[in-house]
């Protein structure tokens, strides 16, 4: 049993309580835009929190030694200032541009959110470390440069692949809007429903079969020039005959909501849950170091796509030993181009040094083989559609039955809180939640962004629910069940402009908010602070770096735009180099540093 080791003082906790941070005090320190999240979770996972730290975050007491994350924006003199420069450098901007043609940012503040949950993580994991008699970190960094390439990771390592995208990037995409005026998004991941769904509303065939190829790959492209003409179907048909022909297909559609909406029915519900289950085994000794705190554990992973694979990909970063479970003959989209040596190269970014064992959950053996890798693990991780584990028997009551002690994790997309749910995908999550709104700013129509906003956003929430539940094992003895989903993912993303939304004000930025400034060779982001005075100044006849140097010789920061992923590489502003793994594909740096 890889079960964990208690060679600590750190008091247990009534199982009641449910929450791993109960009993520790947290003082708050840092740029608050950076901390604004990581203060929030620390809360709600029982830490007692105050908002005066001396430029850190440390969090202590319980029995634990203190553990202090710093935060940052990017090394210092790098330029990457703010969201908006943090955007700008790691390639945000390109992708999430992609659709329009140039580069955009987005109008939500998506590094600070991420680099808010990779901190608490990284305070977790500390917590854990010691908890499992490894020797304490003392401090763990984390910067936002970082979390913005672990959110292009795939899009980079599409960019230096073997081979071109199996879809050339260019502008175009959903939204699609209906006679009546209503803006939706469609999925559907079945190319019969595709087909389906345009014929009953009666689009040209040659549209239809065009069309499917850049849709499908829109994930993995942020971008799908799909034919006009299917635009121009939509526009001919209401809303209520739209939805008629997905009810007939099997495709799904769903409106674009505003974030007033969404503020209407916001039940300020946690983005994780955390349930502690029956008692688990004695522990038994570990090899827990400060910077690979979870050494010495199992992650059995059941995940396709985003979501489980880079939850289960940053626990394998922070040491644990990750086991994939995939169907019969490989998961699929290992053969997904662009390939380096052979192997996807967007499949490589999410599960490189993962261990695989191919199982067909459908098939009675294999489940029994399946639950003896469970007696042996800590975590298992899935993200399969809604009641799939429960038809299977492979839920959290089965698989505790056989090893007490598991840490059971589903990440899924609507943590059965909305009644009315469609499909629970990125792109659908973000047009139900008014995602699409606040990615745009005044004046433009709403939006949802073609980059896996919620996925990897999602992830980091499945990592830090894991780890919340490894923390809760410790403190408890008994197994934990987390649960996470993309809706959390959105809540916490869109928290400022809710509040903004339900206090009746405009939570959209200003019109022009975070579009970059064209120069005679590339683009220019001022920070958010300088945007408005910088542009003042026509820069169009000007090559980049004089750009640069005339508003910096106006005291206004500014940074030059990443538009070639490749270029990463190489860009000194980077807090860390990306390396190469095994089969050539880029490796981004980890997002948090333990000393």
């Amino acid at each position: 049993m890889a079960s964990s080791a208690t060679a600590h003082t750190a008091v247990r906790r009534p199982l009641d309580t449910a929450r791993p941070l109960d009993a520790l005090r947290c003082d708050i320190g840092g740029p608050e835009a950076l901390t604004r999240v990581a203060s929030d979770h620390l809360r709600r996972l029982g830490a007692t929190t105050r908002d005066d730290g001396p430029g850190a975050i440390t969090i202590g007491g319980g029995g634990f030694a203190p553990v202090t994350a710093r935060t940052a924006w990017g090394p210092a003199g790098s330029g990457i200032e703010d969201e908006a420069t943090a955007q700008a450098v790691t390639g945000v901007m390109a992708v999430h541009g992609r659709r329009h043609g140039s580069p955009r940012g987005l109008g939500v503040d998506y590094l600070a959110t991420a680099t808010g949950v990779l901190t608490v993580q990284g305070l977790l994991a500390g917590l854990i470390g010691q908890a499992r008699g490894g020797s304490p970190a003392r401090v763990c960094t984390t910067t936002a440069d970082r979390a913005g390439l672990l959110t292009v990771s795939q899009y980079l390592a599409a960019a230096v692949a073997d081979e071109p995208e199996a879809v050339e990037p260019a502008p175009g995409g959903p939204p699609f809007t209906s006679a009546d005026g209503v803006l939706f998004e469609l999925e559907t991941l079945d190319p019969g429903a595709w087909a389906a769904f345009w014929r009953a509303l009666e689009a040209p065939a040659d549209a239809i079969r065009a069309g499917w190829r850049p849709f499908q790959f829109r994930y993995a492209t942020a971008c799908a020039p799909f034919p006009v003409d299917l635009h121009d179907v939509t526009r001919h048909h209401t809303w209520a005959r739209i939805r008629q022909a997905a009810a007939l297909s099997g495709a799904e559609v769903c409106r674009l909501r505003t974030l007033a909406e969404r503020a209407g029915e916001d039940d300020g519900a946690d983005p994780w849950t955390l349930r502690a289950l029956g008692p688990g085994h004695p522990a038994t000794a570990t090899a827990a170091t400060a910077d690979r705190p979870l050494a010495g554990l199992t992650v059995l992973e059941a995940g396709r796509r985003i979501q489980a694979p880079l939850a289960a990909h940053l626990l394998g970063l922070l040491g644990a030993r990750v086991i994939r479970v995939e169907p019969p003959g490989g998961d699929p989209l290992r053969g997904m181009p662009p390939a380096c040596a052979g192997i996807s190269a967007r499949w490589l970014a999410l599960n490189r040094g993962k261990e695989a064992v191919e199982i067909d959950i459908k098939a009675p053996g294999d489940r029994r083989r399946l639950r003896e890798l469970v007696a042996d693990a800590d975590v298992f991780v899935h993200n399969w559609a809604p009641g799939k584990a429960a038809e299977l028997e492979l839920d959290a009551e089965h698989l505790t039955a056989v090893n007490p002690s598991l840490v059971y994790a589903y990440t899924g997309g609507w943590a059965d809180r909305l009644d009315d749910a469609s499909m629970g995908t990125d792109f659908m999550v973000q047009a139900r939640t008014g995602v699409g709104e606040a990615v745009h700013p005044a004046g433009e129509p709403p939006v949802p962004s073609l980059v896996t906003l919620l996925d990897v956003l999602g992830g980091l929430h499945g990592t830090e629910a894991v780890l919340a539940g490894l923390l809760l094992r410790e403190r408890t003895g008994h197994g934990v069940r987390v649960d996470s989903s993309l809706l959390g993912a959105a809540d916490t993303l869109l928290a400022p402009a809710l509040r903004q939304a339900a206090a009746g004000t405009d939570p959209r930025r200003p019109a022009g908010f975070r579009h970059p400034l064209r120069t005679s060779d590339g683009w220019i982001a001022p920070s958010d602070t300088s945007a408005a005075a910088a542009a003042a100044y026509d820069v169009t006849g000007m090559c980049t770096e004089d750009a640069l140097d005339q508003l910096r010789g106006h005291g206004l920061t500014a940074t030059a735009v990443t538009t070639d992923l490749s270029a990463l590489h190489h860009d000194p502003r980077l807090s860390g180099s990306i390396g190469r793994d095994a089969h050539g594909a880029p490796a981004v740096p980890d997002p948090w540093s333990f000393a």
